[in-house]
């Protein structure tokens, strides 16, 4: 493939992975690549990575990608022949020798200890694409995995003999010992890190660049699908959604305070009429009190978006610091008030698994049912929605077909001072089956979100 081409190319990769990369920035790579050694790639890593990178977040998915579009080697990529096997046999035997007892393993994790005792890069480079070529195959020969070649090293269980190589009685259990562990902690890790390198490599090689990279690459934070969090992504989650959490109170009390002035100053008024002739021709008005809006989340926890649901408890704790009053309910076929889950320091995951057991959201079937949901918290608790209340709807609008109740719907939005919809799926998918998307939206705007970068879309757009 020419450069301009794969330049391009990786460019577009970048882009699809999440990355935003303007046009400006793929020039400025361009115009890096004409200063820098080619055959340099570390350099010519470095290079791109200074003009399109953004986020330290981004890095990783910048790397994996860059190893598949500027690989370090093609084919085996070792000096000599490939590891010659039995012509008209099969690339293992039928019945495996244990790595315990394969002679060749052994001298492998010999020669692998070495090299992780001098900490030579080069050479572990070259080690792993040996070991991924000898190991990585599956037994039948038509894919490549990393799991063989772990497997068959076992790096974890060469730490022993590595300490031992490197500290004297009197240095065990000490400082020196915890350094040289984490010494050798890192370099095992980064043995790890190149094997899964060199076998996406491979797999490119054989299935293609851009289906290997959509395969290999997790989108970046922001983009990631809520219902594809894990535990570790929500933590992250958590900490990007506060500084949006106080985005979004800002903006709310914004509207508020540009939507009316303050009440009538009607000694002031008639006091400065007295130089008009008696006519008020200017009127006052007193100051504003300062204004913090009080929020009413109103939230789908059906198993159709119980990913979701994890987000918007993450959006409740964040908001409870910016709102002078937070109350947050949930709903299936019926509706609680789940605010009392939301105690300071409570783990998300775990305010999750009491409100599974202890919230009343179960009226007969356990399937969603918006309509009988909106009319229980309009008649147990529609006194929370009042004039100085932003209305927040976390639902996918799918009714299994039910009533919708719209007309207290309706009452409910117009009695708040702002009312908005966040549907977790694609807009694409409204409309389709039991949706109903259109038919609220119809009553209270309805915004895709399904990912941080669509919620900062959606508290950018109500400003």
């Amino acid at each position: 493939m020419p450069l301009l081409d794969r330049h391009t190319a990786f460019v577009a990769a970048l882009r699809e992975a999440g990355l935003p990369v303007s046009i400006a920035e793929g020039l400025d790579a361009v115009r890096a690549l004409t200063v820098i050694g080619l055959g340099e790639r570390e350099a010519l890593r470095a290079a791109y990575a200074t003009t399109v990178v953004k986020r330290p977040a981004h890095r990783q998915i910048f790397d994996t990608l860059f190893d598949l579009w500027f690989p370090a080697a093609l084919g085996e990529g070792v000096a000599g022949p490939a590891p010659s096997r039995p012509s008209g046999g099969p690339e293992r035997p039928a019945t495996p020798v244990p790595p315990a007892l394969d002679p060749e393993v052994q001298a492998r994790r010999r020669e692998l200890a070495d090299l992780l005792l001098a900490g030579d890069d080069a050479g572990l480079r070259q080690f792993v694409r040996a070991v991924v070529g000898q190991y990585g195959r599956s037994p039948g020969g038509e894919a490549w995995f990393s799991s063989g070649v772990l497997q068959a090293m076992s790096a974890d269980t060469l730490m022993a003999g590595l300490l031992r190589a490197v500290l004297t009685g009197e240095d065990r259990g000490g400082i020196a010992e915890r350094a040289a562990r984490q010494t050798f902690r890192d370099r095992i890790t980064r043995f790890e890190d190149l094997v899964g390198v060199e076998v996406r490599r491979r797999i490119a090689e054989e299935g293609g660049l851009e289906r290997t990279a959509r395969m290999a690459v997790r989108p970046p934070l922001e983009r990631l699908d809520w219902g594809r969090a894990s535990r570790a992504d929500l933590d992250a989650l958590r900490r990007e959604v506060y500084p949006l959490a106080r985005r979004l109170a800002t903006r709310l009390a914004a509207r508020h305070r540009a939507g009316s002035r303050g009440r009538l100053d009607f000694r002031r008024t008639v006091r400065a009429s007295l130089s008009t002739g008696g006519v008020p021709v200017t009127t006052h008005h007193r100051p504003r009190r300062p204004h913090k809006p009080e929020l009413v989340i109103l939230c789908d926890a059906s198993d159709s978006v119980s990913s979701f649901a994890h987000f918007t408890l993450l959006l409740t704790f964040a908001l409870r610091e910016q709102f002078t009053k937070v109350r947050a309910f949930a709903f299936i076929d019926s509706t609680d008030e789940i605010t009392r889950f939301f105690a300071p320091g409570v783990d998300v995951v775990d305010a999750m698994t009491r409100l599974a057991q202890e919230a009343d959201l179960v009226w007969i079937s356990g399937r969603s049912n918006y309509g009988h949901a909106i009319e229980v918290f309009a008649e147990r608790y529609g006194d929370a929605v009042g004039p100085r209340t932003s209305l927040l709807v976390l639902g996918d609008a799918r009714s299994n077909y039910g009533d919708l109740a719209l007309p207290t719907l309706r009452e409910l939005a117009g009695r708040a001072r702002h009312a908005y919809w966040l549907n977790p799926e694609p807009r694409r998918d409204w409309d389709t089956g039991d949706s109903a998307a259109s038919a609220y939206d119809e009553v209270v705007p309805m915004f895709e979100c399904r990912n941080l970068t669509q919620l900062m879309a959606f508290i950018e757009e109500i400003a």
